[in-house]
């Protein structure tokens, strides 16, 4: 091993930034073992030159100028920790024109801009990994193209954001408001000051995007998957949800049936013996469902800083193993097929719903006559009363039914007289649909 080391940029010296040091310096004899040639962190970008670091960086030079990285001509790879999306996007492309090799933790701009920032690698013979943009420390990415790549996946199916995991945990679990959960988990960090990428579901949205391509080898975009977040899930939800056996997370899901693809993102409820039922606060797991291997399942840590620090440090040791044996620029492979989507009647599931009714003879009559109408049966069915006088709470867990379907008759169930309020609706998944 007396080559000289890789030498390698790092845009963002954060959490994971200072967890990618920490683990480089730590670990160099495996890392110089498994790709032959030892590596070190030369340069890191930061706002601020003077901001007091831990002792692992440094012999890490720290740089304001973006340049000073992308024009070094001694530096093999840069690592990209420091988010954003446009402004990053410019750095990376030209960082892989410069024939620098990249590796990623950016969801938001992978799901955007994958596809460009691949072909451009392709095209000038560089690495392009991103193993950490999806569920931290758990290698999903790594698990479908290469672990899984002699199959035929089907499906995927998990909890892949750990902000609102933990949110509905705590809800859950501690009889707390979501209000009272939230600013918890913004004090703990679990949480950004503006959550909305996370409880709007948009963030576990893009990370689906991304599995999506990489499972079904199809061009899947953000705005191809259907989102709904968590903002409006109660207290009182999440009470029916365990009186009924089921527990509720935002579950992400990518279905291929017959080349026709669904990816949604949203609030399911799930048997509480489903083994995704007991990943709790801000884990991750994934299923993966292939036609030969049958079902997995891929649990860890979703975020954190040597969690994703050690899913960076793997895609950094592909790249030198690349190098090594001058195969970079081979890694990204295009889509084989086009993303074809269902049509809404192509889509099924069951589904909770929640009505206030006025509690008087004929209520129920008048609503299992709608159902029946859209030949939507009913699996599970509560009946309480409300603290308003002549008001009922219902509770329905439907058999399985299509989307289109389902649409309608929410429509028509809003404008009967006996229906008050449709207070919630839900996705469940019973293993039917």
């Amino acid at each position: 091993m007396g080559e000289r080391a890789i030498q390698v940029g790092l845009l963002g010296l954060g959490t994971v930034g200072t967890g990618v040091v920490s683990i480089v310096e730590r670990h160099q004899n495996e890392l110089a073992h498994q790709a032959g040639r030892p590596v070190a962190i030369k340069k890191a970008l930061v706002k601020q030159i003077d901001k007091v670091r831990g002792s692992e960086v440094n012999r890490v030079e720290l740089t304001t100028n973006p340049e000073d990285i992308l024009d070094d001509p001694d530096l093999d790879v840069v690592i990209e920790v420091m988010g954003g999306v446009s402004e990053t996007k410019q750095l990376l492309e030209k960082a892989i024109r410069q024939k620098k090799h990249i590796v990623t933790a950016n969801k938001d701009l992978m799901a955007e801009w994958g596809a460009s920032l691949l072909a451009l690698a392709a095209e000038q013979g560089v690495d392009v990994y991103y193993e950490a943009s999806v569920a931290g420390g758990i290698p999903i990415l790594r698990t479908i193209t290469e672990g899984l790549s002699a199959d035929r996946i089907t499906k995927m199916m998990g909890i892949v954001n750990g902000t609102t995991n933990y949110i509905l945990t705590k809800m859950s679990q501690e009889n707390r408001s979501y209000e009272d959960v939230l600013k918890e988990a913004q004090e703990l960090g679990f949480a950004e000051a503006d959550p909305t990428a996370d409880v709007e579901g948009l963030d576990a949205a893009r990370k689906m995007a991304i599995l999506a391509t990489l499972g079904f080898s199809a061009p899947v975009q953000l705005s191809d998957v259907a989102v709904k977040g968590i903002t409006n899930v109660s207290g009182k939800d999440l009470h029916f949800c365990e009186q009924l056996g089921l527990t509720m997370k935002l579950i992400g899901v990518a279905k291929r049936d017959e080349g026709r693809l669904e990816v949604c993102v949203e609030p399911t409820l799930l048997p509480s013996d489903h083994p995704l039922a007991s990943v709790q606060n801000e884990y991750n797991a994934v299923f993966v469902h292939g036609e030969a291997v049958g079902e997995t399942m891929f649990y860890g840590p979703g975020a954190g800083s040597l969690p994703t620090a050690t899913a960076v440090v793997s895609d950094l040791v592909s790249v030198m193993k690349n190098m090594r044996h001058r195969v970079n620029g081979y890694a990204a492979m295009k889509p084989l097929y086009e993303a074809v989507f269902k049509e809404e009647q192509e889509k099924q599931s069951q589904f909770f719903i929640r009505l206030h009714v006025e509690d008087r003879t004929g209520t129920f009559s008048s609503i299992t006559s709608l159902f029946a109408r859209y030949d939507v049966s009913f699996e599970k069915l509560l009946q309480l009363p409300l603290e308003e006088e002549q008001m009922a709470e219902i509770v329905i867990i439907t058999h399985v039914t299509n989307r289109a379907v389902y649409k309608e008759l929410m429509e028509e169930l809003e404008q009967l007289d006996v229906v008050k309020t449709i207070a919630s609706s839900y996705r469940v998944e019973g293993g039917k649909g």
